[in-house]
This record gives C-alpha cells, sequence and structure tokens, in this order.
C-alpha cells in the first residue's frame, strides 16, 4: 500500500510504522488510523517481519485526534477506512513495540496501549482525554489499561482525563520503560532487532497469543460492543461542547443528564 500519513519501512526483520503528520504533532485523522490499521495487517502478512516498532515523526508521537475546526468531534470521520485492512497492534503475530516519543494523547495512547511493550520519553506528556471531551474512551482500553495498572490507577486516569508523564506512566505499569526523549526509538529498535534475529517466530507468536487471550475477555466482542456506546457518546451535544471550550480555552459547560441520557442498554 502507498501511505499519505505514516510512514513503513522494512529492514533487518523489523518493521517500522512511523506517525508522519509533524507539523499537526501527528494527530490523528480517519485515514491515518485507517494506514495504522492496514500497516498492522501488512506486517503480520509478511514472514520476513519478525517484530514491529511504531512512532511518531517530530516531537510527538500523537496529540489525539484531529479535531479540525473544533466544531463537530466526528466530522471527517469514517468511510475511509473501507479502503484498507484492519489489524491491531494486539491482533499482530508478532511482537509490537511502541516507542512513545512525546505527547501521547486520546487515540495516540490507545493505540499504543495495544502494544506488547511500550518505552516512553521521561518527560512525555500522556492523556486518556476522552472525557474531558464529551466522549468514552475506546479501543478496548476499558479491558487493558486496568489488567495494567490495576482498577483504581486505571478508574483514575480513563475517568479524569488528566495529563501524566511518562515516568508515571512507567509507575503506574502503563508504559514498560522510560528513557530520554532521544532514546526511546534506539532502544525499542534494539529490542526489536534483538527479537528479529534471537527469538524463534513460532513461538513467539503463540506466546503473544496466550498473553493476550489470558485477559480472559473477548477483545473483539468487547471492541464491538465499546464502539457503539462510544458513537452514542459522539453524538451527544456534549461531544462538540467539549471539543469547542479546548479550543477556546475555557472550562466546558456540560448538558448530559444521567437521569433523561444514559442509555438503558449497555451490553
Amino acid at each position: 500500500m502507498d501511505y499519505e500519513e505514516i510512514l513503513y519501512d522494512v529492514s533487518d526483520g523489523v518493521a517500522v510504522v512511523t506517525l508522519n503528520r509533524p507539523q499537526k504533532l501527528n494527530a490523528m485523522t480517519a485515514r491515518m488510523g485507517a494506514e495504522l490499521a492496514d500497516s498492522m495487517a501488512e506486517a503480520d502478512a509478511d514472514d520476513t517481519v519478525r517484530a514491529v516498532v511504531m512512532t511518531g515523526a517530530g516531537r510527538a508521537f500523537c496529540a489525539g485526534a484531529d479535531l479540525g475546526s473544533g466544531k463537530d468531534f466526528a466530522a471527517g470521520w469514517g468511510g475511509v477506512e473501507r479502503e484498507y485492512r484492519r489489524m491491531l497492534p494486539m491482533q499482530v503475530r508478532k511482537p509490537v513495540i511502541a516507542a512513545i516519543n512525546g505527547p501521547a494523547v486520546g487515540a495516540g495512547l490507545t493505540w499504543p496501549l495495544q502494544a506488547d511493550v511500550r518505552y516512553v520519553a521521561s518527560d512525555a506528556k500522556l492523556a486518556f482525554a476522552f472525557v474531558r471531551r464529551g466522549v468514552l474512551p475506546e479501543l478496548a482500553s476499558h479491558v487493558i489499561l486496568p489488567r495494567l495498572a490495576g482498577l483504581s490507577r486505571a478508574a483514575e486516569l480513563l475517568m479524569s482525563g488528566r495529563t501524566f508523564l511518562g515516568d508515571e506512566a512507567v509507575a503506574y505499569g502503563v508504559a514498560t520503560q522510560a528513557f530520554a526523549r532521544d532514546e526511546v526509538l534506539p532502544t525499542a529498535l534494539n529490542l526489536a532487532r534483538d527479537i528479529a534475529v534471537n527469538a524463534a517466530p513460532l513461538p513467539v507468536a503463540i506466546t503473544k497469543h496466550l498473553i493476550w487471550e489470558g485477559i480472559g475477555i473477548d477483545l473483539d466482542e468487547w471492541r464491538r460492543r465499546e464502539a457503539r456506546l462510544f458513537a452514542l457518546t459522539t453524538r451527544h451535544p456534549d461531544a462538540r461542547e467539549g471539543t469547542v471550550a479546548f479550543f477556546e480555552k475555557r472550562a466546558p459547560e456540560w448538558k448530559g443528564s444521567l437521569a433523561s441520557d444514559y442509555p438503558d442498554d449497555l451490553s
């Protein structure tokens, strides 16, 4: 595939996937998300690829969803993904290592949350900021994060949407190790190359499958359920208010009512 918003390169058994909108801090568009998912399928299908590294061009990993004008959170999303294959990092039959070299917010953090290993810059600013934009966290983060950080810490991060640094991400279990910013990608590449040379691909693939299966939940079904509820929140007026308030640098004025807006069926 020819990609417009990511770079894909294979060398010495390692596929490097680079989010490539540095002028926008690699903010994620529908196309970027579709290309990322396609690149995972490409790496999975290529027997010469033994490990995958994800990183961001420039000084950020991914600043979250590209909110455009700020008038509509969901504007411009949907449809383009039909042009691409779809596979998520946890589904790739090779180790996926996230090299979080700078800010990672919203979708820019739930994507690497699905990787097998996360190396992060010590001073990188991270946030599951969804609730501060009036929407639901996605990509099975409600399942994965509690397994990594524990229930209480996951609740704090997901329900507050607060910003935290790379060092705290390691302390919380969200990231594997923290390094100086310029050491993150080289360290990830060193691990990927070591795996590519010294680890047999078949037992590595089976090990990865068993690790993710050990979560004990059907993640495909969970993502479908979560996506339906995510769509419900993006249609609510609070999704627009959260985005507009962010751009206007003011406190949001939430209108959502649990008495009248809370869905009858969460299953």
